[in-house]
């Protein structure tokens, strides 16, 4: 009799569950120096907490490839 397959933990060890308190940390204000794509990236994650995981990964991953975005057009400047 074989024994089923179950996925170890993930390589590197487990990883970080939420903050303590399960809540986002406080946006920090920078004055002036703001981008709008930055923000409503960062936006779009805090607006993500209360979607299921599935959706969560989806605004996540948008959320990366804008800020990818944002910073190659920021270095080509």
């Amino acid at each position: 009799m074989t024994t089923p397959y179950r996925p170890g933990p993930p390589p590197g060890g487990p990883r970080p569950g939420p903050p303590p308190g399960g809540r986002p940390a406080p946006v920090v204000e920078v004055g002036e120096a703001r981008h709008p794509a930055v923000d409503a990236a960062v936006q779009a994650m805090v607006n993500a907490e209360a979607l299921s995981p599935a959706d969560q990964i989806a605004q996540y991953e948008a959320a990366y490839e804008t800020l990818r975005e944002t910073l190659a057009s920021i270095d080509q400047a």
